[in-house]
């Protein structure tokens, strides 16, 4: 029998469905936003966009009960730098905004192949210090912003942890990364098993790193802002949860990130879910352990967002 999850049992029938460039048109249509949803004020905003890059598009919900000087996270969806918007992962947005008393923004950042590294991470940085400029006005505590995302999103928010830090102008107090999408040279691999691999596939990463870097993974030059495990120095980074399936292509990367930032004395919470491949909570967002997996992500950003203030 496939190792899969039991609640991801029917893992099995799902196809291998590889990214290419032909694909993109289909993949790209935009998904019907949710209605109006009580008790939370949902809004897009354009903000300006880093060194003459164009506005970038947050969408940011905030719960009509939010307490004053409350924590926010930012949000960066997945897709593999190639398909998706806020709009996605509204449900789980709502969902963090309501469970933490958080206001959540999302990033609509540029999208390759037609923009390559760097411009989601210049749009990630513009929306990260915009939430900073404005956390007065919209009631957030500067001490408990946390960044966060899945897959492409999540490399995403460790390669915006790793500019920040480096241009040493805002400090984010927390990374979330969720099956994170941080190492070009996994492409290279030809050990991996990946008979049960859905999800995201070894022709998709190619695909993806290609698109996103403008040339082949791989290569000696590749910068860490685009590939964060290419960084050889991980001290002074905020704390972090990385969790991923044990099916998942990324798996090995994400574990051995997780190792390096605990090596360099970064507190690193790591989690792997036996029998899960690429992003089994968006595929099959009802299964008990798709719940009880963003349920950890939840509970590990209100541990981190309260040890802030301590």
């Amino acid at each position: 029998m496939p190792p899969y999850h039991p609640d991801l049992a029917v893992a099995r029938f799902i196809p291998k469905i590889s990214f290419s460039r032909g694909s993109l048109r289909f993949l790209r249509r935009k998904l019907p936003t949710m209605p109006d949803v009580p008790g939370m004020r949902i809004e897009n905003v354009s903000i300006p966009g880093g060194d003459g890059a164009p506005p970038v598009r947050v969408r940011v919900y905030d719960p009509v009960d939010r307490a004053a000087d409350s924590p926010a996270l930012l949000w960066l969806h997945g897709g593999g730098f190639l398909i998706g918007d806020p709009e996605q992962d509204e449900a789980s947005s709502i969902g963090f905004a309501r469970d933490l008393g958080a206001l959540v923004v999302s990033v609509d950042y540029r999208l390759a192949p037609e923009h390559p590294s760097p411009a989601a991470t210049a749009d990630a940085y513009a929306a990260l210090t915009w939430l900073f400029d404005q956390a007065a006005e919209r009631g957030v505590d500067p001490a408990r912003i946390a960044i966060g995302g899945a897959s492409a999103g999540g490399g995403l928010a460790a390669s915006l942890a790793l500019y920040a830090h480096d241009r040493g102008v805002v400090r984010p107090a927390f990374q979330l990364l969720v099956y994170p999408m941080l190492d070009d040279r996994t492409v290279l691999r030809d050990d991996l098993d990946t008979r049960w691999v859905r999800g995201w596939t070894p022709k998709s990463n190619r695909f993806g790193w290609t698109s996103y870097l403008g040339g082949e993974p791989g290569a000696s030059d590749v910068s860490a802002y685009a590939a964060p495990a290419r960084r050889v120095d991980l001290t002074g980074l905020p704390p972090a949860w990385i969790g991923v399936g044990s099916l998942d292509l990324f798996r090995d990367e994400d574990r051995v990130y997780a190792e390096r930032l605990r090596e360099a004395g970064v507190p690193c919470e790591y989690v792997e879910i036996e029998g899960a491949f690429h992003g089994f909570d968006a595929i099959l967002r009802k299964a008990g352990v798709s719940k009880s997996f963003w349920r950890m992500q939840a509970d590990a950003l209100r541990r981190a967002l309260a040890a802030a203030v301590e």
